[in-house]
């Protein structure tokens, strides 16, 4: 069969311009002469003309297109010279190896053994991230507020000794983690009799710093203690949104069980669906009795009968929650104050414990909300938590200084042992981070 096409209507055009010899024969696909030693950038008189190739285009027989005849060139020479035409001077002298050397070499290069998975440490090795050891984790907890602390102490110095006004600087420092004025001046005044004794080092002022206040808080902290004698023995919690009662009710109810105490939780925030669930479920985890009413209930109502359920029952611990309230609300507080109202028609002594859940992030304004929730529910003693979220917890200094209310435990944690009742030594020196 003739592969000769006759020219159409662009051909004739071309003819006619004299821009292409019409006795020029096609070229086929497979016969582009490529020269790679040519220069890239010069023009190629053996490149064919798109254009021609349109016009012009060979008819190729059925046959041979399915099975073409073998070229003249080697294809992987064609996509070399073509690449090598392409890329600039510098990398036309690296070779390209063909795609079938390239499978090779990969198929025969040995797969990498897979690395064995470490096996899990026992549970019983501690890590990093989950100190052992209750004064362990209040350590990590309070490490915010130390390290302030201490990065101040440290810079002071750097000075080239310890005068009036390095004093001065450190009791700014100790003011600014919410220690307190009066014992901020204390330590200052102590620190500045001390240096003309000898030459102090940031250790020594660690070490008074931890004496100071250790003096502080040891007279409030109390352990909370349950009278037997009370049956049941009411405990009502009480603070501001968010301050972590519901939680805190959870894990003294898990102690008070360790203890073989017989327990029951009342859902007195009968405002927020979220509590009364969150309480339900630490009733349940503990073996705790629950009682709760719809939304939207009188809480003293309900505080009221759950005094009586709890006293049918032989209940020795009765954990009243509350609903989160503002201390500067005075409609919200003496909703609070009526709870405890309705409870003393029941029984005078009680609630016997009142005890304030206070948010250590909230730094200065906690002594305020001591002062107000003191004044209007009888505050008997202090819990505090998130410890482990702030550098302020020297708050909790400048409150045992200002009302010497009892402090019953601290939290560091979320988890359930990270409740612990409060030791004023272990305190003092996880803020000072003294040895």
């Amino acid at each position: 069969m003739s592969t000769e096409k006759q020219p159409g209507f662009f051909g004739r055009i071309f003819r006619k311009v004299g821009e292409e010899d019409p006795n020029q024969p096609a070229q086929t696909e497979n016969e582009q002469p490529v020269d790679p030693a040519l220069d890239p950038l010069a023009p190629n008189p053996l490149a064919p003309n798109p254009l021609e190739d349109a016009v012009n285009e060979p008819q190729i027989d059925a046959a041979s297109e399915i099975n073409p005849a073998e070229p003249d060139v080697p294809t992987t020479d064609i996509v070399e010279a073509t690449r090598t035409a392409e890329q600039p001077a510098e990398l036309a002298s690296i070779e390209v190896q063909p795609e079938q050397d390239a499978e090779k070499v990969s198929e025969s290069a040995p797969e990498p053994e897979p690395e064995p998975e470490p096996e899990p440490e026992p549970d019983t090795q501690p890590t990093a991230k989950e100190p052992t050891g209750w004064f362990s984790r209040m350590r990590s907890g309070l490490s915010k507020t130390s390290s302030q602390i201490s990065s101040g102490i440290t810079g002071i110095f750097t000075k080239a000794k310890l005068d009036q006004d390095s004093i001065q600087d450190l009791e700014d420092i100790l003011i600014q983690s919410d220690l307190g004025i009066a014992t901020s001046s204390r330590i200052a005044d102590r620190i500045a009799d001390n240096r003309f004794d000898k030459d102090l080092t940031p250790a020594d002022i660690r070490k008074i710093l931890s004496e100071e206040v250790a003096s502080v808080l040891k007279p409030v902290a109390t352990p909370l203690e349950v009278n037997k004698s009370n049956k049941p023995h009411v405990i009502m919690m009480v603070g501001v949104n968010g301050s972590g009662k519901t939680t805190t009710i959870g894990k003294l109810a898990s102690q008070f069980k360790t203890q073989g105490k017989n327990v029951m939780l009342v859902a007195g925030d009968t405002f927020r669906a979220a509590a009364v669930d969150q309480l339900n479920i630490w009733a349940d985890r503990t073996d705790a009795k629950f009682m709760s009413r719809d939304l939207g209930a009188d809480a003293s109502g309900l505080a009221f009968d759950a005094i009586q359920s709890a006293r049918s029952q032989g209940t020795d611990i009765l954990m009243i929650d509350t609903a989160g309230r503002l201390q500067n609300k005075a409609t919200l507080m003496a909703e609070l104050v009526k709870i405890i109202r309705v409870i003393k028609k029941l029984d005078e002594t009680a609630p016997h414990s009142v005890i304030l859940v206070l948010d250590a992030t909230t730094g200065q304004n906690a002594l305020n909300q001591v002062e107000v929730f003191q004044k209007e529910a009888g505050v008997t003693g202090l819990i505090m938590t998130k410890l482990d979220g702030t550098a302020r917890g020297g708050i909790l200094v400048a409150i045992a200084e200002k009302y010497s209310l009892p402090i019953h435990a601290i939290g560091v944690g979320e988890q359930i042992d990270d409740l612990q009742p409060f030791d004023p030594d272990e305190f003092a020196d996880a803020i000072a981070q003294a040895d």
